[in-house]
Order: structure tokens, then sequence, then C-alpha cells
């Protein structure tokens, strides 16, 4: 099952992103959530905040994963995905420090996903998307069985991130990532995309044909699957199918 829903603003995608997690801490307060970085999670993460200091919610019994992370930032570096998630969401709340995650090349990728499946599976996995239609870091060609490993990343990736970093010669050029099979096995997934910029991006992944080439595709197989969009990369998408 999809449900897509459409929003008017980036606000909006962010307080319903908000309502979905939060009722997932709700049900299951001991549920293993994948998180994802990037600019389009953020409100997410500050309403996330919000709700806990409200006393709405509780982190003190979540465990919790991330997609992935750079290869050659030193550590502690601010563009790291680790130090993202400290700084947006997990010095704010109360989850415990051994229960985050992050892949890392410093050890075998392929313990993440024993890792993952030892701790009873994702309940529930945030995702953005790519330009090009990556989900984590699986660039087109990634196969739809791919685990966690250490890819290379698309140019078009690359002058993406460029934004964050002072130079693009400073964005780095690998990273290690949760594979589309770790993805897929979650039993929930909610998609998150915002702006023009996505337009493209969502009309290939959702209404084009299941390929390697957007990697992306591979969620309209999904049986729990959720997609939020703000206006403008839904727009495209209504559009694009008339």
């Amino acid at each position: 099952m999809t449900f897509i829903q459409s929003h008017y603003d980036y606000e909006g995608l962010s307080d319903f992103a908000a309502y979905v997690v939060s009722n997932q801490i709700k049900y299951k307060p001991t549920s293993l959530i994948g998180f994802a970085t990037g600019s389009t999670p953020v409100g997410l993460y500050k309403r996330l905040v919000k709700r806990y200091d409200e006393g709405d919610i509780s982190f003190d019994q979540l465990t919790t994963v991330n997609l992935d992370e750079y290869i050659g930032l030193p550590d502690g570096h601010e563009q790291s995905y680790s130090a993202f998630m400290q700084h947006h969401l997990f010095d704010h709340v109360n989850i415990r420090p051994e229960s985050i995650h992050f892949p890392s090349a410093d050890s075998e990728p392929s313990n993440f996903d024993l890792m993952i499946q030892q701790k009873g599976g994702i309940d529930l996995q945030i995702l953005g998307l790519g330009t090009n239609g990556h989900i984590g870091f699986n660039e087109p060609g990634s196969s739809f069985d791919s685990l966690t490993r250490v890819v290379d990343l698309a140019s078009s990736t690359i002058q993406d991130n460029a934004r964050f970093f002072d130079h693009i010669d400073d964005v780095p050029t690998q990273a290690v990532t949760m594979g589309i099979k770790t993805i897929m096995n979650a039993r929930k997934i909610l998609l998150l995309a915002s702006g023009a910029s996505k337009a493209d991006a969502v009309f290939s992944c959702l209404s084009g044909p299941e390929t390697e080439d957007v990697p992306g595709s591979c969620l309209q197989s999904h049986p729990e699957l959720t997609v939020l969009l703000d206006d403008e990369a839904n727009k495209y998408y209504v559009d694009s199918m008339i």
C-alpha cells in the first residue's frame, strides 16, 4: 500500500512527518527507527524535539540507525552525518548513546545488516530522495539486492552536496550506505521530498518503471510506503501525469 500526501508548503510536510514518526514511537516505544540526513528532514527533527520537550514522546527506549555516512571526513567534522544527527536531534532528546548506530567503513559493512537483523529489523525507515533518484547513497545502477556497502558517489550527488562545503573539492567521493535490500526490508517507509529540484526524481520514482537506473523506483513495491511531498515537488508530479 502506498499513501501519497501532498502539502502546500514545507512546514505542512514537516508537521505531517512528525505526526507519523511520533505515532510510531507511541505505538512501539522500543522501535528501531532509521533516520536520514539532508535538508528535507530538518523540519521533522525540529518538531520531534518540540514534541519531546512538551512530554509528548520519549526516545529513551528507541534504537536508531542511519542510512549512510561519508568516508574520509575527520572525526567530529561538522558535515559528517553523525554530527548532523547530534545537532538536529540526538543532542536535544533522551536517546541513549549506545542505541545510536551509523554504518562505518572502519568495520565490515555487512555487520551493520547483521546488527539490524539481531535487533528485530527496522520498524520505520525515513528516506529523502536525491535529484538522480538515489535513496541513501544508492546511486543509479545499484542492485535492488544490495546490502550495506562502500559506494562511490555520483558526480551529480557531489554537486548537490557541494553547498554544504566550502568547495566542491571538499565533498567526499565515497560513503558507506545501507543497501536497497536493507531499506526495503523495513516494515514501514516514510519518503520525504521537497522543492522543484526533486520533481523529476519524484515522477521517475513513483510513476516510471521499476529500474535500477532509478534506485528510488523500488519503493513502488513496498507494502507500507508513505510519501510526503511539498507543493513544488508534487505539482510537477501531478502535471506530468496529465
